[in-house]
């Protein structure tokens, strides 16, 4: 992601309606900052001085990586979950737009450069940015970790990040994957022209879904980003899976950050089976 500045506004409403303490809501409205545009000196081995544990320590912009209580990503436990009735459907309304391609390095980014359409949260417009894949899944269900996940990143005009995850399992190939499958092993850190590319093929194929206050997954790990993990595992290929790991310069062929601590975080869910109380 670009650098972004995060407006707490919208996230102290959002724990507000949970009833959190002061001193919760305080130290969640005034932490933001911008994230690192350059990942080169960090990496997801650990053993080099630059891998996840050392995070905190390589820059001292990065602290939080280490003391933070909002830190991404977590595993999503069904006992901790929490049904709140006005949650809502989550509404998406996206165009086809101009994107690039480029590998970061740490991942493989299709970036739209139009007007790619918009999430809505909470009355809140979210504007579409970019997406990249991470292998294995950064976020578990239940402690279990499946083989990839997609985030899907958003910002609304107040500078707040929003980010939607989805999560495969192997089996059929990802569609809106399979567009870029061609491109993923050739392209370098110069932005590659994909032409019109329409987000509205990314399928969540569920409109159940997880809500949680986190962190970027990479430094310096910025508290107070709006997450939305969608409930359904979907499917990717092997293919498709090794291609993005090949993909990666590491030499690690892996781009997943190890879980956070919860630290009494709710976990929200959006069931429209539910009307309330505890699932």
């Amino acid at each position: 992601m670009a650098m972004y500045s995060i407006n707490p506004s919208l996230i102290c409403v959002f724990f507000t309606l949970l009833g959190l303490s002061s001193h919760t809501l305080f130290s969640i409205c005034s932490a933001f900052e911008s994230e690192v545009d350059d990942e080169l000196p960090f990496t997801y081995v650990e053993g080099t001085g630059k891998g996840p544990r050392k995070w905190g320590q390589i820059d001292q912009h990065w602290q939080v990586c280490d003391n933070g209580k909002m830190q991404s990503p977590i595993d999503l436990l069904d006992q901790r979950v929490r049904v709140l009735k006005n949650l809502g459907k989550l509404k998406r309304d996206y165009n086809p737009a101009p994107a690039t391609i480029k590998n970061r390095g740490h991942d493989i980014t299709v970036a739209w450069k139009g007007d790619a359409g918009k999430i809505n949260i909470n009355g809140t417009d979210f504007k579409l940015l970019q997406c990249h894949w991470h292998s294995p899944s950064e976020h578990t269900f239940n402690g279990t970790r499946h083989h990839l996940e997609l985030h899907v990143i958003h910002l609304s005009a107040n500078g707040t990040i929003a980010v939607i995850g989805i999560i495969y399992k192997y089996g059929h190939p990802d569609p809106f994957l399979a567009k870029f499958i061609s491109h993923i092993s050739s392209i370098g850190k110069e932005e590659r022209e994909l032409g019109i590319v329409n987000p509205g093929e990314i399928k969540f194929g569920s409109r159940k879904y997880y809500r949680y206050i986190g962190s970027l997954t990479v430094p310096p790990c910025t508290e107070g980003v709006i997450w939305t993990i969608v409930k359904k595992v979907r499917t990717v290929s092997r293919e498709q899976v090794h291609a993005l790991r090949e993909a990666v310069h590491d030499g690690f062929e892996a781009n997943a950050r190890p879980l956070q601590q919860l630290d009494g975080r709710p976990i929200l869910l959006y069931n429209p089976g539910i009307h309330g109380g505890s699932t």
